[in-house]
């Protein structure tokens, strides 16, 4: 077998944009066999990016129809958990959308359920293959940067207007989509930052709701972490910023990285900073230091994480981002949403029920607000996503 039998489920737009790509030759070992959707509009529209494409209304016909043995999985968020167990049943091998899902509780177990069934798991990370952000893990994780000290990042360039969030009645809910900008926008990042950095210990959070738009769920967040060595990580988001800035800036004992712009700037000093602290001699001089800067070409993005994902079903290689670290990223936004509801620290780990709890509460309110459609996961994956087996 010299290529992977990928199905489609949900061919909106992440779905039809990998779509593209792989019509487009852009994954040599992928060839998409078959997609899935509710909307004959959009089964339509999959048809004329690839003719030979063979087209399902149902996720569970596509997954019973012999002809796939991957499948990549682009449905609203409470959909990724209910489709990729159905394939982890059937042995097929999973690519999720980010999120991996709402609850960390639900990656859990689809990390389980993958490794019981012997199939490869994978999230969508397409930020770890910027040169860029790789060029930061292997510095900060070679110890050249020495003892973590400190990670900031303001990420703020995803500004969103009124109409962005009444573009259709799941967005911006914590029903329809689990949450805001932690959920939405911020997860690459909320990635980045514990693949980087380390995940943290515990966290403080604020995570304001409806501050900038018309909205009952957060628009703008500010989280502050703490590590078991001491170190320290501030994460501020926002979707109400113009124009928005995303820097990221981390610090050791022996130098510091500055991400922005697209390019990594290196401060590499000659002594640790804890060891010049005490030995030097006057009081207002500072380590000297190295520097070094790096730019790369446009990252593989979408295209480079699905073809890994062949590689690692086909000839063994590692995949860019496996189950286990999209359940990393949740139970970082898990405690952070935790932590502002509680008005209180979070631990990292030890807090799925406690989450869920809370996080029923928000949806309960919403749904008592607006009275939306029911509550289950499953039944509210929006008009278009009902699961149907």
């Amino acid at each position: 077998m010299d290529k992977i039998k990928l199905g489609i489920i949900g061919v909106g737009n992440m779905g039809s944009g990998h779509l593209r790509n792989v019509a487009e030759g852009k994954c040599p070992k992928v060839e998409v066999t078959a997609v899935a959707d509710t909307n004959p509009e959009k089964l339509e529209n999959a048809r004329k990016i690839q003719p030979s494409v063979v087209c399902f209304d149902t996720a569970a016909e596509l997954l019973d129809s012999g002809l796939v043995d991957t499948a990549l999985i682009a449905v609203p968020h409470y959909g990724h958990p209910v489709y990729a167990m159905e394939c982890f049943k059937r042995g097929i091998h999973v690519m999720i959308e980010k999120p991996a899902g709402v609850t960390a509780r639900s990656v859990r177990e689809m990390n389980e359920a993958a490794n019981r069934a012997g199939v490869k798991f994978a999230i969508m990370f397409n930020q770890r293959t910027n040169p860029v952000y790789r060029k930061a893990h292997e510095i900060v994780q070679s110890g050249a940067l020495g003892q973590p000290k400190r990670l900031v990042w303001i990420i703020t360039n995803w500004y969103r207007t009124q109409a962005y969030y009444d573009s259709g009645s799941w967005r911006a809910t914590w029903n329809g989509e689990g949450g805001g900008v932690l959920l939405n926008q911020a997860p690459h990042n909320l990635d980045l930052w514990q693949w980087i950095f380390g995940m943290p210990k515990r966290v403080r959070a604020f995570c304001s709701v409806g501050k900038y738009h018309n909205v009952g769920i957060e628009d703008d967040v500010t989280i502050y972490g703490e590590y078991e060595n001491g170190a320290t990580a501030v994460f501020i988001s926002s979707t109400g910023e113009a124009p928005g800035t995303n820097r990221l800036e981390i610090s050791g004992d022996r130098g510091k990285l500055v991400l922005e712009d697209g390019k990594l700037k290196w401060w590499r000093l000659e002594t640790p900073e804890r060891e010049f602290c005490f030995t030097a001699k006057e009081g207002f001089v500072t380590p000297g230091h190295a520097y070094e800067e790096f730019s790369a070409d446009a990252p593989e993005g979408h295209p480079g994480v699905l073809e890994s994902f062949a590689e690692a079903i086909l000839d063994g290689g590692e995949l860019i981002a496996d189950g286990r670290e999209g359940l990393n990223s949740l139970l970082i936004s898990n405690a952070a949403y935790l932590s502002s509801w509680t008005n209180d620290w979070a631990d990292i780990a030890n807090n799925e029920e406690l989450f869920e709890e809370y996080l029923g509460r928000q949806r309960s309110r919403e749904t008592a607000e607006k009275n939306p459609s029911p509550q289950n996961g499953e039944e509210n994956l929006n008009e278009r996503w009902k699961v149907r087996w």
